[in-house]
């Protein structure tokens, strides 16, 4: 992929919505498993999110003090 750990992140949290597709359509048609697959992959990814605002914060700070 990318050597920009920004992007690789970003990639990984598009896999994860696209990972969770399926068990959201099945979770809407009453699968109760699904659901506990969804919410459990919404927990990943809001984590995962978390993560990539830490980076990009990070990283902003970093440009910061190297221009100062």
């Amino acid at each position: 992929m990318s050597d920009n750990p920004i992007v690789a992140k970003w990639n990984e949290l598009k896999a994860l919505v696209e990972g969770l597709e399926a068990d959201v359509a099945k979770n809407a048609k009453g699968v109760a498993a699904a659901g506990v697959r969804t919410r459990k992959g919404l927990r990943q990814l809001q984590t995962s999110a978390k993560e990539l605002v830490k980076l990009t914060l990070e990283t902003d700070k970093a440009g910061k003090e190297s221009k100062d």
